[in-house]
């Protein structure tokens, strides 16, 4: 079995190392996850979807884009204008940080801004790592905000798929 979490630490060596990804670590997502730690899972799972399901994908740009999805830097659940509508704007928001901060493909550029359709109808997943990639965040969303036991996977857990 493939050790997933080698090919993020891989290719996403520059993104980890960086002090503002760092600092997502602070940033709760969703229950009681960072956007730190959800990213990564993320980018995990969506590693293994693809490899399970057999999908040729360029694991380089999967791996960046999903952990680079939610980087927009701020605490969502903070009573602010600028974020009010945050389901709407942070795909956004985090692509222009991602530019601004990273070199991206136009694969990881699409990945970043499409990885809240269907919410935001407009921003439509063009390749396959995108779609896997819509996927992925919406069950590790599902599986940090709702406490079901059985769903939640923790990141230690990811590591050894």
């Amino acid at each position: 079995m493939k050790e997933y979490y080698k090919y993020i630490n891989y290719y996403g060596k520059d993104i980890l190392k960086s002090k503002k990804v760092k600092s997502q670590k602070q940033f709760i997502q969703h229950g009681n996850v960072s956007v730190y730690d959800h990213t990564y899972s993320v980018a995990v799972l969506s590693l293994y979807l693809a490899d399970k399901l057999n999908i040729n994908v360029d694991e380089k740009s999967l791996v960046r884009g999903a952990l680079l999805h939610d980087y927009f830097l701020y605490d969502w659940h903070v009573k602010d204008k600028s974020h009010r509508l945050h389901g709407y704007t942070h795909a956004n928001t985090a692509l222009k940080n991602a530019k601004r901060d990273f070199k991206i493909n136009k694969i990881e550029e699409n990945m970043i801004k499409c990885h809240m359709f269907p919410l935001n109808l407009f921003s439509i997943p063009k390749y396959k790592e995108a779609k896997i990639l819509c996927i992925c965040d919406k069950l590790c969303a599902i599986s940090e905000t709702l406490p079901i036991k059985g769903i939640l996977v923790k990141i230690s857990e990811l590591k050894s798929l």
